[in-house]
């Protein structure tokens, strides 16, 4: 792919947009500038997000609050830089390398963040792993990357299954790796300079076949990241910013690590359950100014009520939403709530940031979207992949390529290539419109990928899953609308013989996937059929069709109550 600078000569159209009032000329070469060592070709995410801060004079401002609703803690970017610097040395005495792959499976805590960032220090592939996943989803993950390394703590190894990951040479429970990091504080900075197409990250994300593919970013990412930040974030230097989700997804990595501390923000981490008034207590608390979550938790919130009236959130300023598509009755309920407008992200592990969103000073359209970032150009596609004039729908899809562009799917060449089509352009895989503004409008998927409570997952893992219980035959998994998930996993099974349909075997077999894939993934429905609609040739089961037959359910339902 195109280097960033070359992509940025590329983009020479400047595009034109406006904050505050004022109109902006800008292009991905003014992004580049934005960082500190990164003009002169000396490219490290770690560093541009926490050392350079310490350098500039920032060494004392707060860098991170965090609280699990019994303990608080906070940590100044120098306390950051000399924690990530420790782990850093550890790392590097034990022979981690550039390239390597280190895993870090944490609970969402300061030293999750930490471990994320040494790997990184020292020029490794940090791989963060979702605190709810369970030892099958571990599995697939670190056989796929031949992981190398691991941290985690006393709980979660629990379920690494170490005797299926040959590749795996080191493995630190989180106390060993702070006793070791003790012993040798001091000595030369681990910083390993990179070069732009050297990989940093990778998150894996679930399609609606397969096992879920190894997304790989480069430090090419590190202008998008801080752009967006900067732009679609709004973050100033008084700013403390709250990104709501795990680092092990994507949202958490970009915009709950890179974005907010590369623009110097203090980022806040909440390690409990959700609860709205201990939610609302942390924005309190904390004076959170920015406020980034998913339509899900919104939809949960405004399920509670007026509990938001019981807590002073004056100091909350704006707020956006990412995951899945924002209903317009969550942006109306906002506006009421806290005078403030959620504005829509959209973008997707692939594309590594913000592609279409709504700026701040810009007027919001419920039901869309937003509009192209600025240096991003938006196209909806006809079947043969030409552009269709404005109100029709399309794939949705952009043109490649952009700074945070992934760098490879992990082992897969024909995968990447095939997100690609041969006049330039990036298909999504979702369907959408334009108004005559550029304002787009989600449609839906082209395939049966499932998107609930903000999390992506692929039927075809669940339905893998849901076969493995001695009395499911076959599965087909489909996502059915929920007014506050979005979607639930609905599944349509079919018995074995021996076994006879009841609620308790239900359960059983919900628990199954809860306990060896991930709670999130666990069907929240199950109906025993007598047989599952398929293709005629390939005996592929019709998700489509039993999709179909469910919204037909519903409506009959809701027209009978």
């Amino acid at each position: 792919m195109m280097t960033i600078l070359k992509a940025a000569e590329n983009a020479k159209v400047k595009a034109n947009f406006t904050k505050d009032g004022g109109a902006v000329n800008f292009s991905w070469e003014d992004a580049v500038n934005g960082l500190a060592k990164v003009p002169e070709g000396k490219w490290n995410a770690a560093y541009e997000c926490i050392d350079r801060h310490v350098e500039e004079g920032y060494g004392a401002k707060e860098a991170l609050l965090f609280t699990d609703g019994t303990e608080d803690r906070s940590f100044t970017f120098e306390e950051v830089k000399k924690i990530t610097d420790d782990y850093a040395r550890v790392l590097k005495a034990e022979g981690v390398s550039v390239g390597d792959r280190v895993f870090i499976f944490l609970p969402k805590s300061p030293e999750c963040y930490f471990a994320i960032l040494a790997a990184i220090k020292v020029g490794a592939i940090a791989g963060p792993l979702f605190e709810a996943f369970m030892e099958d989803a571990v599995r697939e993950r670190m056989q796929d990357c031949e992981a190398q390394y691991l941290i985690t703590d006393d709980v979660l190894t629990n379920r690494v299954p170490y005797k299926d990951i040959t590749s795996l040479i080191k493995t630190w429970h989180l106390d060993d790796l702070e006793a070791e990091a003790e012993a040798l504080q001091g000595g030369e900075e681990p910083i390993e300079w990179m070069g732009e197409q050297d990989s940093m990250l990778i998150h894996y994300t679930s399609g609606s076949t397969g096992q879920p593919k190894g997304v790989l970013h480069a430090q090419k990412v590190l202008p998008h990241h801080f752009i967006t930040g900067r732009w679609v974030l709004d973050i100033q230097d008084d700013d403390v910013y709250w990104c709501t989700s795990h680092p092990g997804w994507v949202t958490g990595s970009v915009y709950g690590v890179f974005a907010p501390w590369l623009n110097r923000a203090t980022v806040v981490i909440h390690g409990g359950r959700f609860d709205a008034k201990e939610w609302y207590g942390l924005l309190e608390r904390f004076g959170v100014t920015i406020w980034y979550s998913a339509p899900t938790a919104f939809r949960m919130l405004m399920s509670e009520g007026d509990v938001y009236r019981e807590f002073d959130l004056s100091k909350l300023r704006h707020m956006l939403s990412v995951g899945e598509p924002l209903n317009p009755e969550v942006i109306h309920w906002a506006k009421r709530a806290f005078d403030v407008r959620i504005h829509d992200t959209w973008w997707m592990t692939e594309t590594g940031g913000h592609l279409i969103v709504n700026l701040p000073s810009e007027t919001i359209k419920p039901g869309s979207m937003g509009r192209a970032f600025p240096g991003v150009e938006v196209g909806i596609l006809d079947e043969k992949n030409q552009p269709l004039p404005a109100y029709e729908p399309g794939k949705l899809a952009i043109k490649a390529p952009w700074p945070g562009l992934m760098k490879e799917i992990w082992k897969n060449e024909e995968k990447f290539q095939s997100y690609f089509t041969e006049n330039g352009w990036y298909i999504s895989g979702d369907t959408a419109f334009q108004d005559e503004e550029g304002y787009v409008f989600f449609q839906g998927r082209d395939d049966d990928l499932i998107k609930t409570a903000g999390e992506r997952v692929g039927p075809f893992e669940v339905e893998s899953k849901l076969i493995e219980h001695p009395a499911v035959a076959e599965a087909g998994v489909i996502g059915k609308p929920d007014k506050i998930r979005g979607q639930i996993i609905k599944a349509f099974i079919t018995l074995r013989h021996g076994y006879e349909t009841s609620e308790a075997l239900e359960k059983e077999i919900s628990l199954f996937v809860r306990k060896n894939l991930a709670a999130h993934a666990a069907p929240k429905e199950i109906e025993v059929v007598n047989e599952l609609p398929k293709t005629k040739i390939s005996g592929k089961i019709l998700r489509r069709l039993l999709k179909e037959q469910e919204l037909e359910k519903m409506e009959k339902e809701e027209l009978t109550t």
